[in-house]
């Protein structure tokens, strides 16, 4: 192939040719050609020489890609191995790209035309920059400042260059250069800006040319982050600015300009400069965008650069008053600025447009905060009632004087913008993840499918800003609810958005008012969303309002608790949704009742005043009927929450009549099917007798979750039939999968079997999780299951053994715990050598099982030591290379599982007889591998375990536990004088071997380090932090899980800050002991 000669760089190269060359790889010919072609350049670009060509091609070619490939070849050039070249080749390569950059750009024509191109070279140059300025080519800004003043074509990329140069060194340079170098490039901007900044006044202020203004200002932009502030506030630079921002070409520009001045932060020093600023902006933004314009309007039938403005303009004022706000408080003039400012910002939050939202409403919440905060902080009387939500007269004695007063002062002033807000955030409120009823692109109202992430966050953000307003005055929060409330009963303002974000910002201030308001509101609310309920008509109003009066109650168990007539009704009004077949509607209902019985049990166990029977009693009655419209998920959540009521009865003969009287459906079932299975076997393998089984083990399941020991009359009465038919449908797998292969495992039948199996070991596991520690429960139930459930493991080819035999055992270990230590062997025979054949093939296979097998292990370790002790030293050999193995796992919490498994183990090592035999085999293997997932980037969120192990590995060593020496005598002549010397020696050299990188002296002082600071947790992780980004593995990347528990303390003390502030956790979400005796 011609192109072939390509490769011989010995002589200038052949520019037709690889014109030719280029075209043929983007070309639209073969695919042959096309690969040749990539074969061809991709050789040139690799060739250490090839960039000596650059300059050739680009003075010969008139091929724009082959101009990219050649600057694609200088780039790599210039990145890697610039800092090597002779100097003249570097002067050589720096001149000519100037020179192209003042060719193309001298003649307006080239200019536009060629703009990608001379915009690639602009970015080569500054990549040479980097290298180059200033230490080589000091002479670069006042160079570039003169060579702009030439013609206004060059100014207009100079500009480009600057802005560039800027974002290189203040934005991009993390990981890609050094700090010594960042440092050095940003002191010589900061002092050569001088000349940058006269240079952009005097474009600025002499001319008349639209591109290059904008670009002016955009580089100013790309500036005023860093730049000293004298040259912002002492200079005519924000006389300059303002005076262009009512000029429509350089609007948004120069509002971007001014926003980044408003961000700035530093102390009071030029408050007279930003607060005349403020006023002229408003008084010139009032020319524009008049106070009294539609600007939801606006924004809707906008062109785009409307549109950008109007998201600008929420950008400045957010952050002027997020750094700014107190220091228009002082005169009434700067008042009447900040408040129209404020008015704007409440405008432009009703546009319809999420990202503009999220920018205003990040602002809301800060500001909220700001003005409730002080309140807590307050010990005074008065500030408490306030904070309570109490109306304090403003003569209160003791609060005109000094803090108090001021704090009521500023509220006051906030007092109108803040009722705006509040009617905002009612009309805006976003969904809850308890609501399932949405309406979709087509205006049907179906049931929710996906949950929208962005959609929660900003609902969890909402309600906090709204519950900080509640607080800052309930009337007026009850008084605008209430009103809108109305419009929709009158059906003035009726529509399913309006409804929807009122119920939800109604459900979202639960906790927020004192006890005795939330009932006269509440009162009000539920009885006119039943009215509502009644008057309206269509399937889809109905719905939408079903929802709405369920989110609302299930928010309010104290009013509920407190009011037995409202929450009869309710849970009546929950059982006629339950008929209700709209999708969602039943779903709804059922959640609903499931979380009002959690808050509410005891109510319905007790005989009201005026009934003949607890409540209870009376569903149980009508249950049949209750539950006859719904679907199978629906009637397990049914029999969960009932189970939750009975398990409030504390008269044990009522509360096993409740309990038999709630089975009495599936029982019946169940005998049917046993009967006839008694008389013909073959029965159970039809697949309407299996889903029937599965179906009744589920209801069980559900049961058993919420009775926990109370259960024990309904599972005694089904669990040896069930084991039969455990063992029965294990032998039907295992047959199909012997006789069809593995494949079989995956047919529909096959799969039914599996999942009645499961339900069956899920059924005993919740029941022995939540059932008290009783003895007895134990020997009744674990010895019958040894042969049906173990032995079947070990009996079954692996595709059909369950995963969940091992997390049952797991279960049943950490619940009677030493009194299962005999039983240990038995498991240990049924599961373990079979399971790790499974899980030992690869990373990937039955992660189930993984996970599971783990646990167990940890169980068993943590619990029944001694058996461990009594195995064999191969087994014991396997259960350390299986935990190795856990831990090497990339699945976070498989690897987790083995750390926190492999810690038990060491532990429990240290205190027996067997410490040094146990330490001797082991200690090495564990450091070295415990090292080799620390300083691999994939295991960085096992960091915290990791440096618990080695911590607990050098303090053995510190404290003398290890009595006999580490080292193999025979292959290690050399004896030495401690375990500390001689592991010291070994991580030195292991860490040396692994970190070429580093120098010995780095490594020796890390390792003496660890020795040093074993005693101190933080130093001892801080050190090892420090360690692995010196030793580059984990620089330049996202190190946020080594500061992980860090992390976790920060959202602790935020959560604990939450409980202190009424209602900002949910009290649906609070776990209370139920107050509802």
């Amino acid at each position: 192939m011609a192109a072939d000669k390509l490769r011989d760089l010995s002589k200038p190269i052949d520019v037709p040719l690889l014109d030719a060359t280029v075209s043929a790889f983007y070309g639209t010919g073969s695919k042959q050609e096309r690969n040749a072609a990539d074969q061809i350049l991709r050789d040139l670009q690799n060739n250490p020489h090839m960039w000596l060509q650059v300059m050739h091609i680009l003075q010969n070619t008139q091929n724009m890609n082959t101009k990219f490939f050649a600057l694609q070849v200088l780039e790599g050039v210039i990145k890697y191995r610039w800092n090597t070249l002779p100097v003249e080749e570097r002067d050589g390569m720096k001149n000519f790209i100037s020179d192209i950059i003042i060719q193309l750009s001298t003649n307006e024509a080239s200019f536009r035309s060629e703009r990608l191109y001379v915009n690639k070279l602009n970015i080569i140059l500054v990549q040479i920059l980097k290298h180059e300025w200033p230490a080589r080519w000091r002479s670069f800004i006042p160079d570039l400042v003169s060579a702009a003043k030439t013609s206004e074509t060059i100014c207009e990329n100079c500009m480009a260059i600057l802005k560039l140069l800027s974002e290189e060194v203040f934005d991009f340079s993390r990981g890609e250069m050094t700090q010594q170098k960042i440092k050095d490039l940003k002191q010589s901007l900061n002092s050569e800006f001088q000349l940058i900044h006269e240079f952009c006044l005097y474009v600025l202020s002499v001319s008349q040319r639209t591109e290059l203004i904008r670009a002016t200002l955009s580089t100013l932009h790309a500036f005023l982050t860093w730049i000293p502030l004298g040259y912002i506030f002492e200079s005519p630079l924000l006389e300059t600015l303002l005076k262009f921002f009512p000029v429509s070409a350089y609007r948004n520009l120069t509002l971007q300009c001014l926003t980044e001045v408003a961000s700035l932060q530093f102390g009071n020093y030029y408050d007279v400069q930003y607060v005349k600023m403020f006023t002229i902006f408003v008084g010139q933004l009032q020319g524009i965008l008049p106070p009294t314009a539609n600007i939801p309007e606006a924004y809707a039938h906008g062109s785009s650069e409307e549109q950008a403005f109007i998201q600008n303009l929420a950008l400045f004022f957010t952050s002027f008053y997020k750094v700014h706000i107190r220091i228009l408080e002082s005169t009434q003039e700067n008042i009447s600025a900040l408040l129209l400012g404020l008015e704007y910002l409440i405008n432009i939050s009703f546009v319809d447009d999420t990202e503009v939202f999220k920018v205003c409403l990040d602002y809301w919440n800060i500001l909220v905060l700001e003005l409730f905060e002080p309140l807590g902080n307050l010990d005074s009387p008065a500030a408490t009632a306030a904070m309570m939500g109490l109306q304090v007269p403003a003569f209160l004695p003791g609060m005109v004087d000094g803090h108090g007063s001021q704090l009521l002062q500023r509220r006051q002033l906030y007092a109108g913008p803040m009722s705006k807000l509040r009617t905002l955030m009612i009309c805006r409120m976003a969904k809850p993840e308890e609501v399932l009823i949405v309406e979709d692109e087509n205006g049907n109202i179906v049931r929710e499918t996906l949950k929208d992430n962005d959609v929660l966050v900003q609902y969890k953000i909402m309600r906090e800003t709204l519950i900080y307003l509640s607080h800052l005055d309930h009337d007026d929060t009850e008084k605008q609810m209430l009103r809108k409330l109305s419009k929709q009963l009158s059906g003035e303002d009726w529509s399913w958005n309006n409804l929807n974000t009122l119920c939800w910002a109604i459900g979202s201030i639960s906790g927020s008012m004192m006890e005795e308001q939330e009932n006269r509101f509440l009162v009000m609310v539920i009885r006119d969303l039943l009215n509502l309920c009644e008057i309206t008509k269509g399937k889809d109003n109905k719905a939408v309002i079903a929802s709405n009066i369920m989110y609302v109650v299930g928010q309010y168990p104290r009013f509920l608790r407190a009011h037995w007539k409202f929450l009869k009704t309710v849970v009546n009004k929950l059982f006629e949704f339950m008929h209700e077949i709209h999708p969602g509607v039943q779903d709804m209902a059922c959640d609903t009742f499931l979380k009002i019985v959690q808050k509410c049990k005891r109510k319905f166990v007790i005989t009201q005043v005026g009934e003949n029977e607890a409540f209870v009693s009376e569903l149980l009655t009508g249950l049949p009927t209750t539950i006859v419209d719904l679907e199978l998920h629906q009637i397990h959540s049914f029999y969960e929450s009932v189970g939750n009521m009975i398990q409030a009865e504390s008269d044990v003969q009522k509360r096993d009549e409740y309990l038999q009287r709630l089975m009495v459906l599936p029982n019946q079932k169940w005998l049917e099917i046993i009967g006839q299975a008694h008389q013909n076997v073959e029965f159970l393998k039809g697949q309407d007798a299996i889903r029937t089984v599965l179906n009744i083990l589920q209801t069980n399941t559900s049961v058993a979750t919420s009775l926990g020991t109370y259960f024990l009359p309904q599972i005694s009465l089904i669990f040896l039939d069930m084991l039969n038919v455990y063992r029965m449908y294990s032998e039907l797998i295992s047959k199909s999968i012997t006789e069809g292969g593995p494949f079989a495992s995956r047919t529909s039948y096959v799969k039914l079997l599996r999942s009645v199996k499961r339900e069956t070991l899920k059924l005993i596991e919740t029941f022995l999780d939540k059932a008290e520690d009783q003895p007895q429960i134990g020997k009744q139930f674990v010895p019958p299951m040894m042969d049906p459930v173990l032995g079947d493991y070990a009996r079954n080819v692996p595709d059909a053994r369950e995963s969940e035999v091992l997390s049952l055992f797991a279960t049943i270990v950490n619940k009677y715990k030493a009194a299962m230590i005999e039983d240990v062997p038995r498991i240990f025979e049924a599961v373990f050598q079979c399971t790790l054949e499974m899980i030992t093939k690869n990373f990937e296979d039955y992660p189930e099982h993984r996970l599971k097998f783990f646990s167990l292990i940890r169980a068993i370790a943590t619990h029944c030591f001694p058996a461990l002790i009594c195995l064999s030293s191969q087994q014991l050999k396997l259960v350390m290379d299986s935990i190795i193995w856990a831990f090497r796992h990339t699945e976070r919490n498989i690897a987790e599982t083995g750390l926190n498994l492999l810690l038990e183990m060491l532990k429990k090592f240290q205190g027996s007889e067997f410490c040094n035999q146990f330490y001797r085999t082991y200690f090495l293997t564990t450091e070295q591998e415990i090292f080799a997932v620390l300083t691999d980037t994939f295991h960085k969120p096992g960091f915290k375990l990791h440096v618990l192990v080695l911590q607990h590995l050098f303090c053995l060593l510190e404290i003398g536990a290890i009595t006999e020496p580490l080292w193999d005598a025979a292959t290690n002549p050399y004896p030495y004088s401690s375990n500390v010397e001689f592991v010291r020696e070994f991580t030195i050299k292991l860490l040396s071997t692994s970190f070429p990188n580093m120098t010995a002296a780095e490594v020796t002082q890390f390792v003496n380090g660890l020795f040093a600071s074993t005693k101190d947790l933080s130093t001892f992780k801080t050190h090892i932090r420090d360690f692995l980004i010196q030793s580059k593995e984990f620089s330049a990347q996202d190190n946020k899980d080594l500061y992980a528990e860090e992390a976790a303390s920060q959202r602790e003390k935020e959560r604990q800050r939450m409980l202190s502030i009424p209602g900002l956790i949910a009290p649906s979400e609070l776990q209370d002991e139920m107050v509802d005796s």
